[in-house]
């Protein structure tokens, strides 16, 4: 038996997307420094573990059953299963494994990691498998698959903080904008397959989108996700402000690259190959992480807002 097809329907190529962890590790750092004084990295690491476990059980069955509507398309009409090189009952076999081995593991992280860990895997089911299967359904569909990030937000936060919950502003906003990338991908996807019939026999979703509902509706996800921010930036550290005007312009660039003929929005996985925008992501994002633990006392007398009484590593 060739094993690289089954690695392949887990997508270890997607596990880059549990870097929605970090997010909640850092907030968690800044709520709680002491527990740098701890072995922190030992949970973060088993964290990430059943992330990537329990995503891969989540792939594996969005692999299965999308295997008909993946024959209509242009490229996913070579995956292992559409293209028959998986022996389905080895690869429900892998599904449930993988599920049940992650959450195991993630047991011993406590109680509410392993609740999230445990929601994680049955948003797969929600999605994925009738009756439910909410990827079918409209908008439904990019707010169902977009709760991952909120959730792995939730995972990094609690493998640091078990006993509390950050703030629900940040949660939403991650959740807005995990819905605006997937709304792009939507976008790209009508746009290269541009066929109604291909479309609808690819993803049922697609009876109802259109271009224009699409661009409303990721346009939506954006302000969403800029208004809850803006909450957790005001509630919380005023110093992000700073940083926010850059995350705009990789949105509004995201949005552009969606236009592309062939886009690589349909493949997430493989926006590397932009290196210019991942380059000035990575940019961002270490501006991001400077500024969580920077203070500039200016900025509160300007706004006049009371700051959060959190000790910062630098203060300007």
């Amino acid at each position: 038996m060739n094993i690289k097809p089954y690695v392949a329907i887990a997508r270890p190529d997607h596990w880059f997307k549990n870097g929605f962890m970090i997010l909640g590790m850092i907030f968690a750092v800044f709520i709680k420094p002491d527990v740098l004084n701890t072995r922190w990295y030992i949970p973060i690491i088993i964290a990430v573990v059943v992330a990537c476990l329990v995503a891969s059980s989540n792939y594996v069955i969005n692999e299965i059953l999308d295997a008909p509507g993946d024959k209509q398309h242009p490229a996913k009409k070579n995956r292992p299963i559409p293209s028959g090189r998986i022996f389905l009952p080895f690869a429900y076999t892998e599904w449930i494994v993988l599920a049940v081995v992650g959450l195991i593991i993630a047991y011993y992280l406590g109680h509410s990691f392993f609740i999230v860990s445990l929601i994680f895997w049955l948003m797969g089911i929600i999605y994925n498998i009738p009756p439910f299967r909410t990827k079918d359904v409209p908008y439904i569909d990019v707010l169902s698959e977009a709760i991952n990030n909120p959730l792995r937000l939730l995972l990094g936060w609690f493998a640091i903080i078990p006993n509390s919950i950050p703030p629900v502003s940040l949660i939403i906003a991650y959740w807005m904008a995990g819905a605006f990338f997937m709304g792009v991908k939507r976008f790209a996807e009508y746009r290269a397959i541009n066929d109604t019939e291909t479309l609808v026999k690819y993803r049922k979703s697609f009876r109802y989108y259109n271009e224009r509902r699409l661009l409303f509706s990721i346009f939506y996800y954006a302000v969403t996700c800029s208004f809850f921010f803006g909450i957790f930036i005001i509630n919380y550290h005023l110093e992000l402000i700073i940083c926010a005007p850059f995350f705009l312009v990789f949105f509004s660039c995201y949005l552009r690259l969606g236009f592309d003929p062939d886009s690589l929005a349909q493949t997430p996985e493989h926006l590397y190959k932009y290196t210019k925008l991942m380059i000035y992501l990575a940019v961002c994002l270490i501006c991001f992480i400077i500024l969580m633990f920077t203070k500039i006392e200016f900025l509160y007398e300007f706004f006049k807002i009371v700051p959060y009484n959190i000790e910062s590593l630098w203060v300007y």
